[in-house]
């Protein structure tokens, strides 16, 4: 009997990223540069991701200190590290497994133990109260609270409980369009049906709830929906939703009797005018019986933001609202892993409880952080207006995130040609644009979006001189492309 054919129709049916050829593609690019082949550039710039240490951003020294003392406890023998480091990292490893002074005559705590399937209480409980903090002071109880290695994990074991591959009739997850790649191929792998809602481009990608009703319309007949998943700060398209819009997508949700997954990873990144609230401040601000009864699920992680420890994997998953009989099940999902990465668990606990005025560490985190920030606000800037200088590029203003998510308009001769190689028209684009400049972008069809329009997707957490040569290549080449296609 052949494995491939007891592989899961599920697994079989889902699509396959245009992304993947790109990576391919830039794997032998980097070999053929490492063997002295010559190419019009020197190295490849790859912005395909949000990783800002990939990019080329500096961890933050107050982090890599903890860390390294929790790793190696040696370090905190001497004076080298500041005092507030020591004891952060002392504080994290008395809550790590080890021998007890109670059995043994010395006490030996590591990184290396396994932790509560939950994540490590102290670190719940601090996370609970950044969160409370976060949110002017609504209550958050430990109980609900999982640490993960990831939110897109965390995310993925919500919609396994929800997503039922053995109903008559499958189950349907309303998702944004654009949205995060991994998350559709999510639902599709667990037997889900991604239902598209279109964000709006022209108003910057405003999420309407006129949109909402007609993709839930849409798909009567050919799914059940149980859920309703929304990325703020967007990603790719950056947008950052006003309490207002929040406000009438919970009215939705609970109108629609919808569970509410808040993907809420980029909240540290809001560089426009409107700020970053949680779903969960503004689901408590609307009272009863709203605050009451609209089931949420929301996540946050290390990997994201300013931080940027994308390989630590840590994360955590807030519930509200949510039955006692149901969270039973979620618990048993997130037991089938012994327990989230203790160290993606210290990182995010050195991300929701920084440094604070008066500590040895905290002049250089705020020196450190205020600069990437500000370097981040000047990319923003920068991007938008070198892209919609260009010939047929568009782009909105990005007001959090990690990335642009400019649309091109494409001369008919590309479309063609990109059809002819059997590409989408944004992956001959993109094609094009690594072989000739060394760029690598990810297309805008990865991620949804409106039949006819095309788009490409770059990360913009970089140091500036970084983000500078990278505009100054894709000026240069679609000043070409647009001449060689017109």
């Amino acid at each position: 009997m052949s494995v491939l054919q007891e592989i899961s129709s599920n697994v079989k049916n889902m699509k396959t990223l245009e992304y993947s050829l790109l990576a391919r593609w830039t794997k032998q690019i980097k070999e053929d540069l490492r063997q002295g082949v010559k190419k019009p550039f020197r190295e490849v710039i790859d912005v395909s991701w949000g990783d800002p240490h990939r990019g080329g951003v500096k961890p933050l020294t107050f982090v890599r200190q903890v860390l390294a003392a929790c790793l190696y406890p040696q370090l905190m023998n001497g004076e080298k590290l500041p005092v507030d480091v020591r004891q952060r990292a002392q504080k994290l490893l008395d809550g790590c497994a080890g021998w007890s002074r109670l059995v043994f005559s010395k006490c030996s705590f590591s990184l290396g133990s396994y932790s509560a399937t939950g994540g490590l209480p102290e670190i719940v409980q601090r996370v609970s109260e950044f969160i409370s903090r976060r949110d002017g002071g609504v209550p958050s109880n430990p109980e609900n609270i999982f640490l993960c290695c990831g939110s897109q994990w965390a995310l993925t074991r919500i919609l396994n409980v929800l997503v039922n591959a053995e109903a008559p009739f499958p189950t349907g997850v309303l998702t944004p369009a654009p949205c995060y790649s991994t998350t559709p191929l999510s639902i599709e792998g667990l037997g889900g049906v991604v239902i598209p809602y279109y964000l709006s481009e022209e108003r910057g990608w405003e999420l309407q709830v006129e949109e909402l009703h007609r993709a839930l319309e849409s798909c009567k007949g050919a799914c059940h929906p149980i859920a309703l998943y929304v990325i703020n700060p967007g990603n790719p398209a950056g947008q950052v939703q006003s309490r207002k819009s929040m406000q009438e997508v919970i009215r939705f949700a609970s109108e629609k009797r919808l569970f509410l997954l808040a993907d809420e990873v980029y909240q540290g990144c809001v560089y426009g005018e409107t700020e970053f609230v949680s779903y969960k401040r503004v689901l408590s601000e609307m009272g009863p019986p709203l605050s009451d009864t609209v089931e949420l699920a929301s996540f946050h992680s290390a990997s994201k933001g300013f931080m940027g420890e994308c390989g630590l994997r840590g994360g955590y998953v807030e519930l509200v609202n949510l039955d006692p009989a149901v969270k039973k099940y979620i618990y048993t999902l997130f037991c089938a892993d012994s327990s989230p990465p203790v160290l993606g668990q210290i990182a995010l606990d050195l991300m929701t409880n920084p440094p604070q005025p008066g500590d040895p560490s905290y002049l250089l985190y705020y020196q450190e952080t205020q600069h990437i920030r500000s370097t981040v606000v000047k990319n923003v800037k920068k991007a938008c207006e070198v892209i919609n200088s260009l010939q047929g590029f568009s782009c909105q203003a990005v007001e959090g995130g990690a990335f642009a998510f400019p649309r091109i308009h494409l001369p008919a001769k590309a479309i063609q040609k990109a059809k002819e190689a059997g590409m989408q028209p944004d992956t001959f684009y993109c094609l094009r644009l690594l072989e000739e400049a060394g760029v690598l972008a990810s297309p805008g069809s990865d991620y949804g979006q409106e039949e006819g329009t095309f788009h490409i997707r770059f990360c913009i957490l970089l140091p500036h001189d970084v983000l500078g040569e990278l505009l100054q290549r894709l000026s240069d080449f679609h000043t070409q492309f647009m001449k060689d296609f017109s």
